[in-house]
């Protein structure tokens, strides 16, 4: 979506970009009337790119969020199969086998489910990275070269 795309979606899908509204009404403008035109043009431009750049930073933040509360989760989980392997080596040695060996298929479940939340947060860290809002520096490119091939003509 480009950046005037978001702005006509913003403002309910009318055209807010003045240069239809006004074609006609160009012919007769004066030149201080369409530089003002166009600066006013310019500055709405530039807010809709930050608003833009807001918002996809904003859902880049809750994704690395989420990707670091999985890391932590991960983190407690493989403390509590650590310690479980230990109360499994301390059951091996002072029981019988079935409680040790119950333990040590209590410590493997815990470590499978470590091994995937780690996964899944890592995954989700490195869909938020690089912060730099890229649809937002793609938005942007494609309106530099709207407003070179419409200062062209």
């Amino acid at each position: 979506m480009t950046t005037l795309d978001f702005h006509r979606h913003r403002s309910n899908g009318h055209r807010t970009d003045t240069h239809a509204a006004h074609k006609g009404a160009d012919a007769h403008a004066s030149v201080g009337q369409l530089v003002q035109q166009a600066s006013r043009q310019l500055t709405d431009l530039v807010r809709a790119e930050m608003r833009l750049a807001q918002t996809e930073m904003t859902q880049k933040g809750k994704r690395f969020g989420a990707g670091g509360g999985m890391l932590a989760g991960a983190g407690v989980l493989g403390f509590l199969a650590l310690a479980t392997l230990v109360t499994a080596a301390v059951a091996a040695i002072a029981m019988e086998l079935p409680l040790w060996a119950s333990a040590l298929i209590i410590a493997g479940a815990l470590l499978l489910i470590t091994a995937v939340m780690a996964l899944v947060g890592r995954s989700m860290i490195r869909k938020a990275t690089p912060a730099a809002p890229r649809r937002t520096m793609a938005s942007v490119r494609t309106d530099v070269a709207e407003i070179k091939e419409r200062t062209r003509r």
